[in-house]
């Protein structure tokens, strides 16, 4: 099990990182754009990756090479909420191909994906911080090669913590 405590600290066997974490810090998650890391436990259900920035990558999850094209549907309105979807599209999303680095290599936690509740909150990631470890906006951000020897460490089935 994966821990991850407000404190900023992400722990896993032997491995600790520091991490960013939501900007209203960790509490239960009230609705879509709050800032809130959610409490709870979580599986890894899969990881996103920039092919362009990131040449190898060694986990038991399973891995989709970020297109050009992808999006993630941020809008309580749509059917398409906290989903995958290929731009463009009209629906209020995030794009997963950035200029910046912090998508390179992210990894979908299963909050509000079975049933998904329109507006409790989407796309809580595990992704590349800033050098700065800014907060973010309810996701767990890591240094990128922290994220790269977590992801080679963990097993299909672990999961994830956060208190």
């Amino acid at each position: 099990m994966i821990i991850v405590k407000k404190d900023g600290y992400l722990k896993y066997k032997n491995l600790k990182f520091r991490c960013s974490l939501g900007k209203a810090g960790v509490k239960k998650k009230l609705k879509e754009g709050d800032n809130i890391t959610p409490k709870g436990t979580f599986k890894l259900l899969k990881v996103f990756y920039r092919q362009d920035k990131i040449k190898k990558i060694k986990t038991k999850l399973k891995t989709i090479i970020i297109k050009k094209n992808f999006g993630w549907c941020d809008d309580p309105r749509s059917t398409f909420y906290n989903k995958l979807i290929k731009l463009p599209c009209k629906e209020s999303h995030e794009k997963l191909y950035r200029a910046d680095n912090t998508y390179d290599l992210l990894v979908v936690l299963n909050y509000n994906t079975n049933p998904i509740i329109k507006n409790k909150g989407s796309a809580i990631f595990i992704h590349v911080a800033k050098r700065s470890f800014n907060k973010t906006a309810g996701c767990i951000a890591l240094i990128k090669k922290d994220l790269l020897i977590l992801l080679a460490s963990i097993k299909k089935n672990t999961k994830i913590k956060v208190q």
